[in-house]
């Protein structure tokens, strides 16, 4: 007689950028194959009235979501779930998530810190799941909202850049790229080519980190910008964009983003 098949592990993806909840539901696909990813919420409402209907065994929870927050949907829940934290900060109390055994996700999401989430998820099914206690999440909010992150102050909307005797203000919604071009930093638009003295590693502190992703040591793109990924080999990743000719190249430390694409 053969053994009956063991139930599928089912799982909640909630963010409110689609690309970012698209690509963790692809990559959660190539690395646990056997996960069957039940819904994909884009607020923290709709997370918790899908968790409730549909009762996954793991929800991976944005921390940051409109109307409610990773959080405060984790403190609403009724029933047990394996709850996956994730940010795109990483001062928003990394160690409390770690302390407390709760895992969390640093986005941009690499396939090795993913796989160890999931090795600790597969661990954890192995017992009966525990709702997180109202105290532990009461202090991570308390963490959150100390922590410098929850103080920093919103991300760059223009970008100014000295074009002659003239200052020139670029939205940042208008850039498809960075560059680092020496002593310099290149702004490149649909028609332009401006130069800045802010560095690369400044900016990524400065913009948004969801619309502007590093895929090289001295390049940044604007991820709406992103046309297609080129895959010119086994290990060369190269990026298409929607309004400039030329190909970014993407190196080995960030080719795990566009896997996928």
């Amino acid at each position: 007689m053969n053994a009956p098949a063991k139930p599928a592990v089912t799982a909640l993806i909630a963010d409110d950028e689609p690309h970012l909840a698209t690509h963790l539901a692809n990559r959660l696909a190539a690395l646990w194959p056997e996960l069957d990813i039940v819904a994909i919420a884009a607020n923290g409402q709709e997370a918790l009235e899908r968790i409730e209907a549909l009762r996954p065994d793991i929800a991976f929870l944005d921390i940051r979501m409109p109307g409610l927050s990773g959080l405060e949907v984790a403190s609403r829940l009724h029933g047990a779930c394996r709850l996956v934290f994730v940010t795109a900060y990483e001062q928003y109390a990394i160690e409390a998530f770690e302390r407390a055994a709760i895992d969390y996700l640093l986005k941009p999401i690499s396939d090795e810190r993913l796989g160890k989430t999931i090795e600790r998820l597969r661990a954890s099914l192995a017992t009966p799941a525990a709702a997180p206690p109202e105290a532990l999440l009461a202090q991570l909010r308390g963490l959150l909202a100390a922590t410098p992150a929850a103080q920093k102050p919103a991300p760059l909307k223009w970008i100014k850049a000295q074009v002659g005797q003239a200052v020139r203000l670029v939205a940042v919604d208008d850039i498809c790229y960075f560059q680092a071009a020496d002593k310099y930093t290149a702004v490149y638009t649909r028609d332009t080519e401006l130069l800045i003295r802010t560095t690369i590693k400044e900016l990524v502190e400065q913009l948004d980190p969801e619309q502007f992703w590093q895929i090289h040591r001295g390049t940044l793109v604007n991820v709406r910008q992103i046309a297609a990924a080129r895959h010119d080999g086994p290990e060369k990743i190269s990026l298409q964009l929607k309004d400039r000719a030329e190909l970014l190249p993407v190196s080995r430390s960030y080719m795990h983003l566009f896997r996928q694409m």
